[in-house]
């Protein structure tokens, strides 16, 4: 089978990142007899360099035009001034929303061979393995007004939480799919004390919940949720919550898999239903790392599973899926470890080298 898979490196070490991605994706290639065809474009503080904007509009039609899309990593302090009109981070909202990628999956998973690489006492985070849905394009990073400025009392800004009824019911919509594949268990996150908007959110939750008999819907508060990621982070299965939430709780989820290196991410243009292909963006959770830029050491993990969530997803390979997963666990046992996740007595290599490895066992 042939496909159309448009690649945004972006920044930092995105790169060096990408390039092991494609690694393993031409390796399922030759396996499984697949043609993957690469089209590149930039993104983030790469396109503001060269192309005044974070995301040019004729890269996002090459995005719109494949049939997946990867992206690693935008940023970095060059671009990190607070009076910028573009930052890199826009690149990244923009095709979010010009994609359509309201539904952000991020597993959470820690293999057994690290379970002495977290910070966390062996019997508390042995056996994590849960998912968080983020909604991807509503709430504080794309509400109305958003703005800042100057009164004669000093300085001010303002960013809107905003939510519809119709970007709350399919997320949570999500999230209730997944649950159904896994132990019929959806926990809903949000701040319903305080926040009219998470109000509006347990109230559609709870109307979405009625089609979904043998799910067990429970509502917490994201602050109740962040102390039992730390006390008992086993208890969760499948958890949907809003952008922001999101993605602090799943930085915090991190550190239960050893390492932000580790945790890749799908974001979905719909509802994920086996056997159907859904468009979609994947990526590794992290962050551009400029200081690692180069230097051949940082963790190539998170991006190939978001290749492997990305087979699954988009493409509906779930066997190649499957055997990339696979080959990232037979490397871990066999004691190959990046700096961030490092033991003792395991072998420690580079980002190539780890790529290499992964790649010999597909």
């Amino acid at each position: 089978m042939k496909f159309n898979i448009a690649i945004l490196p972006g920044d930092g070490v995105g790169p060096e990142l990408s390039v092991e991605g494609i690694k393993i994706l031409q390796k399922i290639g030759q396996k499984f007899g697949h043609e993957f065809i690469l089209k590149y474009g930039l993104v983030g503080g790469a396109a503001i360099d060269e192309q005044g904007t974070a995301l040019a509009p004729e890269t996002l039609q090459m995005c719109k035009a494949s049939d997946a899309v990867i992206l690693v990593s935008v940023g970095g302090p060059k671009w990190d001034d607070p009076n910028a009109k573009v930052r890199p981070e826009d690149g990244l909202l923009a095709a979010r929303k010009g994609l359509g990628l309201f539904a952000n999956l991020r597993p959470v998973f820690l293999y057994p061979e690290l379970v002495n690489a977290t910070n966390f006492k062996p019997e508390v985070v042995r056996g994590v393995d849960f998912i968080v849905v983020r909604e991807l394009t509503g709430g504080l990073y794309f509400g109305r007004p958003k703005k800042r400025w100057t009164t004669a009392t000093g300085r001010k800004a303002v960013d809107s939480m905003l939510y519809s009824e119709r970007e709350i019911e399919r997320i949570v919509r999500v999230g209730f799919e997944l649950a159904q594949s896994r132990k019929k268990k959806l926990i809903s996150v949000d701040k319903a004390n305080v926040l009219e908007s998470s109000r509006l959110w347990r109230q559609v939750a709870a109307e979405v919940a009625r089609d979904y008999p043998d799910v067990i819907l429970e509502n917490m508060l994201i602050d109740t949720c962040s102390m039992r990621f730390i006390q008992n982070p086993r208890y969760f299965d499948v958890m949907v919550t809003e952008n922001t939430f999101g993605d602090i709780i799943t930085d915090e989820a991190s550190t239960l898999a050893g390492s932000m290196g580790m945790l890749p991410s799908a974001s979905l243009a719909g509802v994920p239903v086996e056997g159907k292909r859904i468009f979609g963006l994947y990526e590794p959770i992290h962050g551009s790392a400029p200081s690692h830029a180069g230097k051949n050491n940082i963790n190539p993990i998170a991006t190939i599973n978001s290749i492997a969530m990305m087979l699954r997803y988009s493409l509906n390979l779930p066997v190649e899926a499957k055997a990339i997963e696979t080959a990232v666990e037979n490397t871990l046992k066999d004691g190959f470890r990046t700096y961030d996740i490092m033991s003792e007595g395991c072998t420690k290599l580079g980002t190539r080298e780890m790529g290499d490895q992964i790649a010999k066992r597909i």
